[in-house]
């Protein structure tokens, strides 16, 4: 089947990339010795392409010498009796010799068949066994490990042994000399004391308990006694190699002709106990590689940011500079940009979201400016980008901002990141790489300024505008002590009893001859944590102002924004309760409206604020519901009394004929879990008829009356009592 047939073909090439990735050559050979397979190592280690090691006999890469024992090799493989490696000569394609290791294992049919397999079909079935025995269609795969590394490794120990004379001198190594007939010539106390050999064993008459005995203590006998006859069966050669113990000891063994003169008349075989020194190897090679990986570690961290994988500031700073160095005609560019509201991120979903966020936006980022000298993050959730010798910044400015503005899941919400972008460039004039980045900075938070969500290049004009931020923060100090904080009144209106409810006390500031915009002044109180001050001002001007009014119907209400910041005291309770005790207003007749980002702090003293001003008698109002990141199914586990609808939804109601179901869901919602609400914004008599038959509670907006100071209050009730009578009547 066509699935049988791809799974078959994955297969094939998931054995090919293991053996490839070998540092080992590999030969996978039919029945008759002819290779099948052979992978890149193979082809290096033989001088052969593929093509000509493939359909060839393996026994061509093998010296004359070797055959038989190869020979041996392979036929137990397919009898499936023990194989072990052994250490034979080979030929290289240039026809040289070489000694390489060899070993092999038996792939049997139906276990999976190996690349190139003749007896494969197409489905990768095998062939039935044979009647010798020998399974059908099985391979035997060949693995050779060159040995030439070891043998320059000892070389200058092979040469110190060969300086060793026959005779049994003191040594501390272990020496048997055996004689041409194979009989025991002579042997010293160190050779017992290594092998554990009694002396009465040596002067038997066989050597079969001496050997034994030895081949016992080894973890590979096998290879042992096939080295030893193979020695023996050329008096001339000379042998190094090592031998592993159970107990995990290791030796070396040496091998040399014993000559008398001009004849050989036996072997001298030496033992040297390397343990010590393999263990010393062995804990150098793991302190090197333990060294190398810390090193990569502190390398990474030197240049790299551990989240997003993206260049760090060191990376960026160094870059910067370097590139206003080279020649002035080459365009230096900075972009700068800051995500909008991520701490809204962090405390919804959780600083694992917010980490998830800025990986995925650092990844859109990476694929907006792939030819960008360098893309870093600076920290949190500021990132920038070096251009140099680029014509179309602002068009890539442009697309970064667009991009980065595509929705993405985090944590099972689909969130849409929002940026502001600033770019600096290098001009006629001289500047440096902090000013650079700076001009940038000042860039960004113009494009936040703007309306956010944009990129704004930078302009002299924005210095000055800066300068002014730093005048009103300045200014905003002395505000409170300059009696400069005032308080304007907007009614809210009920049409069921067609009066003024309540009054929503907004603070102002009126600097010298004008008046600073509340958009203006408030987010810079909050950062500055003078909106503490300011607030607990406005709220006891605003009881002072209204306490006669309250005082009248028990039912009226005064609502006052209370920032988050606020809520942060640990006595902001005791301070509203103990202010409204002192200014004669009941603390039930308070509504304190907060906005959905307060619900995001995992500060429980916070909620515990808003509780114990709730079981005073006070109300929480959720002001400018919608526009931020919760949902309608939120409000349950909320502690709020009433929801205000955001004025972007009331704008939505144009003639008065629009079907908008997120309006009715939002009230009928609300009134489900028992709580009022109160749309904010109204300018038409079409959008207050219109969230009336929708049963909204309250309504407030310039329809009604624009915020006037107390010394207005009565024009401002008269105007909203006719309004709302007049639309009665409608």
């Amino acid at each position: 089947m066509a699935e049988s047939g791809h799974e078959s073909t994955m297969a094939v090439r998931t054995v090919e990339a293991m053996l490839d990735a070998s540092p080992d050559a590999f030969l996978a050979l039919a029945e008759d010795g002819t290779i099948t397979l052979a992978n890149g190592a193979a082809t290096k280690l033989f001088g052969l392409d593929r093509r000509f090691l493939t359909g060839r006999d393996y026994r061509t890469l093998l010296a004359d010498r070797s055959h038989p024992e190869v020979d041996r090799l392979f036929r137990q493989i397919l009898d499936r009796s023990a194989a072990h490696p052994r250490e034979v000569a080979w030929v290289h394609a240039d026809g040289t010799s070489f000694s390489a290791e060899v070993a092999g294992s038996l792939f049997p049919a139906g276990a999976g068949q190996l690349p190139g397999d003749p007896a494969a079909g197409a489905g990768g079935t095998t062939g039935t066994a044979p009647d010798d025995g020998v399974p059908g269609g099985a391979q035997v795969l060949l693995s050779v490990r060159a040995t030439s590394h070891r043998q320059a490794t000892n070389a200058d120990l092979r040469h110190a042994m060969s300086l060793l004379t026959s005779t049994l001198e003191s040594t501390a190594d272990g020496i048997l000399v055996m004689g041409s007939n194979g009989t025991v010539a002579g042997y010293n106390d160190q050779f017992l004391t290594m092998w554990n050999i009694p002396r009465k064993l040596m002067e038997g008459d066989s050597a079969d308990p001496v050997m034994q005995r030895i081949t016992s203590q080894l973890t590979d006998p096998g290879t042992f006694l096939a080295r030893l006859m193979e020695v023996q069966s050329n008096t001339t050669a000379e042998s190094h190699d090592v031998v592993d113990f159970k107990d995990g000891r290791t030796f070396e063994r040496y091998s040399r002709p014993h000559k008398v003169g001009e004849d050989i008349v036996g072997r001298v075989w030496s033992f040297r106990d390397v343990t010590p020194r393999r263990r010393a190897q062995e804990q150098a090679h793991q302190a090197m590689l333990d060294l190398a990986e810390q090193a990569e570690k502190l390398r990474v961290m030197a240049f790299q940011d551990p989240l997003t994988g993206l260049a760090n500031r060191a990376v960026f700073n160094d870059a910067l500079a370097g590139s206003l160095q080279e020649p002035r005609l080459k365009a230096v560019d900075v972009l700068l940009l800051d995500l909008d509201d991520f701490k809204e991120v962090n405390d919804l979903l959780g600083h694992q979201a917010g980490d998830d966020m800025l990986i995925e936006v650092a990844r859109r980022l990476r694929g907006c400016v792939p030819t960008a000298d360098v893309v870093a993050r600076l920290g949190g959730d500021e990132f920038v980008v070096l251009l140099t010798a680029c014509p179309n910044v602002d068009e890539i400015a442009a697309c970064i901002v667009r991009c980065l503005h595509v929705p993405v899941t985090i944590s099972g919400r689909a969130l849409r990141p929002s940026l502001s972008l600033g770019v600096a460039s290098r001009g006629r004039e001289e500047v440096g790489p902090s000013e650079l980045l700076r001009q940038a900075d000042i860039a960004m938070y113009a494009a936040k300024a703007a309306g956010k969500n944009r990129f704004l290049r930078f302009h002299p004009d924005m210095m000055a505008a800066l300068v002014q931020r730093t005048d009103m923060e300045s200014g905003l100090q002395f505000a409170l002590q300059g009696g400069e904080i005032t308080v304007d009144f907007q009614p809210i209106v009920s049409h069921r009893s067609g009066q003024v409810v309540q009054f929503e006390a907004l603070a102002r500031w009126d600097r010298g001859a004008g008046r600073v915009p509340p958009s203006d002044f408030i987010p810079l109180a909050e950062r500055t944590g003078l909106i503490r001050d300011i607030g607990l001002e406005v709220m006891s001007q605003a009881m002072a102002q209204l306490a006669d009014w309250l005082g009248e119907d028990p039912q009226r209400s005064l609502a006052v924004n209370v920032s988050g910041v606020q809520l942060q005291e640990h006595d902001f309770a005791a301070k509203v309760l103990g202010l409204a005790e002192t200014r004669g207003v009941a603390a039930r007749q308070l509504v304190l409206e907060v906005t959905e980002s307060v619900f995001f702090h995992a500060d429980c003293d916070l909620i515990r604020q808003l509780s114990t001003l709730r079981d005073a008698g006070a109300r929480v109002a959720l002001d400018d519901f919608g526009t931020g990141y919760s949902s309608l199914g939120r409000l349950q586990d909320l502690p709020v009394d009433t929801v205000k609808i955001d004025k972007t939804f009331v704008s939505m109601v144009r003639t008065g004929s629009e079907r908008l179901p997120i309006l009715s869901s939002m009230i009928n919602m609300a009134h489900s879990l028992g709580l009022t609400v109160t749309a904010e914004g109204i300018e038409t008599a079409s959008q207050a008829d219109y969230l009336t038959a929708l049963d909204c509670d309250a309504l407030q907006g310039y329809l009604f009356s624009l915020p006037e100071p107390a010394a207005r209050l009565e024009k401002a009730l008269r105007r909203a009592e006719e309004v709302l009578g007049a639309l009665q009547q409608r």
